[in-house]
């Protein structure tokens, strides 16, 4: 009778200890389930590839440009010399686009070619986060040949926290020939959920297809 009793003990313990981590392990992909689903990762990199994919269509192929950013200094990302078809990456790349309607009058001048854009916004990271300035065309983002950002009249926003990017030169890319880039601009990046650590690789292009002046 006393064996009985412990061998049914046994048993219900048993039993309790397993239904126990059948529930936790159930609970704790559920939370994965969820974080993965509300925990920002995927609405930061539909927010990323909408406003970078739809900025680097409207901008002017004729004069964006890539930049490697050291202690808050950019310096515009050149081919190493001798290498004048390559792939060159960087930390920011400013696009520079036309925010007004191009109207028959043509009242705000688009058609003169010493206007080549009336707006600029600067994708850059700034330590984990991923950023955008936008402001008005010219002056622009930076000094031509490079410098400390203009924060004059600029609103700033955050496109997604937590963002990293391989080893090497930087988050953005671009082929040039002839030591000129050719227009599309590609953003490779990865997202770190903050609560669960799991990561999401952001990876898309910008295809600028306006030119002015010709």
């Amino acid at each position: 009778m006393l064996v009985e009793l412990i061998v049914s003990s046994l048993m219900a313990v048993i039993l309790v200890v397993t239904v126990g981590l059948l529930l936790d392990g159930s609970s704790r992909a559920w939370l994965r389930t969820y974080e993965s689903a509300h925990g920002g990762v995927p609405q930061n990199a539909e927010v990323i590839m909408t406003t970078f994919g739809s900025l680097g269509r409207r901008s002017n192929r004729a004069c964006y440009c890539l930049y490697r950013v050291n202690e808050g200094v950019f310096t515009p990302a050149l081919p190493e010399p001798g290498y004048p078809d390559s792939v060159v990456s960087g930390t920011a790349v400013e696009f520079r686009y036309w925010d007004v309607p191009l109207d028959a009058s043509d009242s705000h001048n688009l058609m003169d070619p010493a206007k080549p854009a009336t707006a600029y916004a600067l994708f850059y990271l700034d330590g984990h986060q991923l950023k955008v300035d936008y402001g008005p065309y010219p002056p622009g983002a930076v000094p031509t040949g490079g410098g400390r950002r203009n924060t004059t009249g600029v609103t700033t926003l955050v496109l997604a926290q937590n963002v990293a990017c391989d080893s090497g030169g930087g988050p953005f890319s671009h082929t040039t020939v002839a030591n000129a880039g050719q227009g599309s601009v590609r953003l490779n990046a990865v997202l770190t959920a903050p609560n669960s650590g799991e990561t999401s690789r952001v990876a898309t292009a910008a295809l600028l297809r306006n030119i002015w002046p010709r």
